[in-house]
């Protein structure tokens, strides 16, 4: 009997749980949103009690090495049932509006089903920005210890030996496949949550011999609520207003990180996330372009074949209120038409298969089939979330497509399994990268209803893998902070990096020992690719993109990274596993003055620390940094805290001090959003003003424009004060301050003010991706040149005055390199060739302006743009 038929008639008893009497948790918990809709001062949610630095603090503490990787630590037998803190009923948590399941109530009712069942077990696998606690629960017949770690080892063993776990009998008999279902990482897609508790509790008691069987052979895993700040506030984002399943290469909100983690311990065989609202059911597969370096002919077959039998089943549940999929006019209707949405069916092109950066697309980098869920009735205008009725349907829509997934992943666990394992064979023995063709998709196995329905010329680009990426240490490495967060970035995802033990050649390139080397022979080889790689333009593949499709932390990320080889080649050799980043930070005895690179970021977080301790430094024409001999206890803190390697300062050097710019700790005043803030604090500058055009007119007359502490204005949006506040913008240039910004904002603030003349010309303003930069040998990037950056979308800078200096410039040859960027919603890539990406001005008296045309704080990813806007701001700060 399957599962679906076995509790599609229970009552959802997780609904109806009580709320037990736990104490409440010490924890800060938010007085009644504000007149302004719940919105702090600087445009961020105001719920939890805890300041705006504070939650920029929570979010900007991004991946950092682990002893390998950031897997969880996980039970070591099961059940597992701890008490868990129960938080506190918010006032005005939006969820009475839609009455779904508050998230105070979630800790109370998983208590209650572990005192019921011991099927049911939770632990917590990391907070939220708001500091809520993200949940993991797992449902799976009881474990001894030993038992617990025999599968432990199975899991491992099909990751680093596939070869012997293809034909482990034990492991096929007695492996309990990982099934993992995820919700609510957009805090105002709700029911997904409300579904998985009602599975969960219907598991817990069920005493049917499907179930039992369903538990002895399988691990239900689910995260209820990935994002429990914006489920109680009512927002997409997270607290800090970052869209969390955006993230999940860059790891900039503890949401994403925590998925990331979760996705890498359990190992998925399925892993599903559940989102809303498309106005009818949606369950991937989707449709090309596919991502380059996924297993399609292991991922397809299964993934379409589940979908479908979820659109059965939905069907046949004949759920009161559901919509359909109308198969000629592609929308939906409350017609039942016997469809739902299958995106790979129903989507010609462009919906979200291709960048790893959402949840269901990373997971599957771990071997996993996956499939983002959207359910279909929307929020309500009035009341700002799902109707109770229509949260209702969504919720049983949800529990339908629950049990479908998991009655499939039940009968079809040994194919996929079979398929998982292959998946790391591959990566293991270094297997050259097949693509699809209209030839090949006929020896794939299984399934095989999605044949008719690829595409070879739209759907996946071919890869050619190399042997390794190399990261080289000394002259040869742009950045070695760059670098060394790099490899923590790999590490973090478990990537597994090498360290040469000795000066190796390859292909004509000499690497010195101590070279890190990521080695393609290594079970996650496509996820080592997906973050490595350039990427493929994919322009004229489809009219648009559903969101980015370019996200490389090789040419973003500030480092220096060689790909040497093809995948067939034989290994590097002379290779040590690394286990930790090295620390190379180091104060030179004796020495008066030391000084280090301006380069990466920690660079200059090291830099903003020693000013903010008063220390006396100066900037060198050639990019590094001089600190005086009051400042050495400040530099003996930055070894420890940021690991930088100082040097004695040469005489000459010493002797130069008095030509060379003094730094200062400087105050930046800011326009624009939560990328904006959390990047200029990750870079370390932490006296920021938010400030605005309305501001600073209204500010004028009595002097309190915010200005008038600040040192820079970083203007990331729109600045246009009227004329009072124009004056008193005008006059704090004039007494030394100055302007930095990016995109058509920038630009026209700084030439509102005589600083730049020119105009500003936005490429296609969905266009989006890496493009290659030249720096000319003047620039003030001089020092330590990048040859790509990220734009999203681009800008340039044409018909430039005499006192406008190009500082980077859009290769003149081929610019774009990866990503989406064709000429329908404005000019196309070609027209950027040569153009200058990054210009800089200075006016009369001094001030010093730098507008970016790139896109260097997009989500904090593009790492090496962030410290180039960092250098930017300390060169236009030491204007006359």
């Amino acid at each position: 009997m399957s599962l679906q038929r076995t509790i599609a008639g229970l009552s959802g008893a997780a609904v109806a749980l009580s709320v037990l009497a736990v104490p409440a948790a010490v924890a800060d918990e938010p007085d009644a949103s504000p007149a302004d809709g719940g919105r702090g001062p600087e445009g961020t949610p105001a719920t939890t009690g805890k300041s705006f630095a504070e939650l920029v603090q929570a979010a900007k503490t991004g991946p950092a090495a682990k002893a390998t990787d950031s897997s969880l630590e996980m039970p070591t037998s099961y059940p597992y049932q701890p008490e868990l803190t129960v938080y506190d009923p918010v006032e005005g948590d939006v969820t009475e509006r839609n009455e779904t399941i508050a998230y105070s109530d979630i800790a109370p009712r998983l208590a209650e089903l572990m005192a019921a069942s011991d099927r049911v077990s939770t632990q917590v696998v990391g907070q939220s920005t708001g500091g809520r606690d993200l949940y993991l629960v797992t449902v799976t017949a009881p474990e001894t210890r030993g038992e617990t770690n025999q599968q432990t080892r199975w899991r491992e063993e099909i990751r680093q030996d596939p070869e012997k776990a293809a034909t482990d009998e034990q492991l096929a008999e007695g492996y309990k496949t990982p099934l993992w279902i995820s919700a609510n990482i957009h805090g105002n897609e709700w029911e997904g949550t409300d579904a998985a508790m009602q599975v969960i509790a219907d598991l817990a008691t069920a005493e049917d011999p499907a179930t039992a069987e369903l538990l002895e052979s399988h691990r239900l895993y689910f995260s209820v609520s990935l994002n429990p700040d914006g489920r109680t506030i009512g927002t997409r984002a997270t607290e800090l207003g970052f869209d969390a399943n955006r993230d999940m290469v860059t790891g900039a909100t503890p949401e994403a990180r925590s998925f990331v983690a979760t996705a890498q311990t359990l190992q998925p065989l399925y892993a599903a996330d559940f989102h809303g609202y498309t106005g009818v059911l949606q369950v991937e597969p989707c449709g090309p372009p596919h991502g380059d370096n996924y297993e399609y002919d292991l991922f397809i077959p299964h993934g379409y074949a589940l979908a479908q039998q979820v659109e059965a089943d939905v069907v046949d549940a004949d759920i009161e209120g559901n919509t359909y999929f109308d198969t000629e006019t592609g929308r939906s209707t409350d017609e039942k038409t016997g469809h739902i949405k299958i995106p790979y069916r129903d989507t010609p092109s462009g919906w979200d298969d291709y960048p790893p950066i959402f949840t269901a697309q990373y997971a599957a980098y771990h071997g996993a089939v996956t499939s983002t869920v959207e359910l279909p009735h929307g929020r309500s205008w009035s009341l700002g979330t799902t109707t109770p009725e229509d949260a209702a349907i969504n919720t049983e829509v949800a529990r339908v497509t629950m049990v479908s997934m998991l009655d499939y992943v039940a009968a079809h666990s040994d194919e996929m399994l079979a398929n998982q394992i292959e998946t790391f064979r591959r990566g293991v023995e270094g297997a050259p990268k097949e693509s699809l063709t209209t030839e090949t998709i006929a020896d794939v196995e299984g399934p095989d209803a999605w044949k008719e329905l690829w595409d070879v010329t739209d759907d996946q680009e071919p890869v050619d893998l190399p042997r390794a990426y190399v990261i080289p240490v000394g002259d040869g490495q742009r950045s070695s902070s760059d670098a060394e967060a790099l490899v923590d970035a790999l590490l973090y995802h478990g990537v597994e990096v090498g360290t040469l033990q000795r000066s190796t050649e390859v292909g004509g390139e000499t690497f010195p020992a101590g070279s890190l080397v990521v080695d393609m022979h290594q079970p996650r080889r496509g996820l080592a690719n997906t973050l490595l790689a350039t990427g493929s333009d994919i322009s004229e593949k489809l009219p648009t993109m559903y969101d980015i499709s370019a996200w490389s932390l090789a040419d973003l990320w500030g480092a220096t990274v060689v790909a040497v080889g093809d995948t067939t080649d034989v290994a590097l050799g002379g290779t040590t596993p690394l286990h930790r980043v090295p620390q190379d930070g180091v104060l030179p005895k004796k020495a008066d003055h030391v000084v280090f690179d301006l380069a990466g970021i920690e660079d200059f977080r090291a830099l903003n620390a020693i000013l903010s301790e008063d220390a006396p430094a100066w900037l060198l024409d050639d990019g590094r940094a001089v600190v005086g001999p009051e400042g050495l206890p400040a530099a003996a803190d930055a070894v420890v805290t940021f690991d930088i390697p100082f040097e004695a300062a040469t005489a000459a050097e010493v002797a130069s001090l008095d030509e060379a710019a003094v730094l200062e700790d400087l105050t930046v005043a800011y326009t624009g959003g939560s990328d904006d803030v959390v990047a200029l604090t990750d870079l370390g500058f932490d006296d920021l003003v938010p400030v605005s055009s309305s501001g600073v007119s209204a500010g004028a007359a009595d002097g309190t424009t915010g200005l008038e502490d600040a040192d820079v204005l970083w203007v990331g949006s729109s600045f246009d004060p009227d004329a009072a506040g124009d004056a008193a913008v005008q006059e704090w240039l004039d007494a030394g301050g100055a302007i930095v910004g990016e995109s058509t904002s920038g630009f026209e603030a700084a030439e509102a003010y005589g600083l730049v003349e020119g105009d500003a010309v936005r490429g296609n303003r969905r266009g989006n991706g890496i493009v290659a930069v030249d720096t000319p040998s003047g620039s003030i990037f001089a020092s330590h040149p990048q040859d790509t950056s990220f734009i999203y979308p681009a800008v340039w800078f044409t018909g430039l005055g005499e006192s406008t200096t190009v500082e980077l410039a859009y290769d003149a040859g081929s610019p774009f390199l990866a990503g989406h960027w064709n000429g329908l919603y404005g000019p196309g890539q070609d027209a950027a060739a040569g153009q200058a990406a990054v210009v800089s001005g200075e006016s009369a008296t001094g001030a010093r302006a730098v507008v970016f045309g790139t896109t260097p704080f997009f989500r904090t990813h593009p790492k090496g743009g962030m410290s180039q806007v960092a250098t930017a701001i300390f060169w236009a700060a030491s204007g006359d």
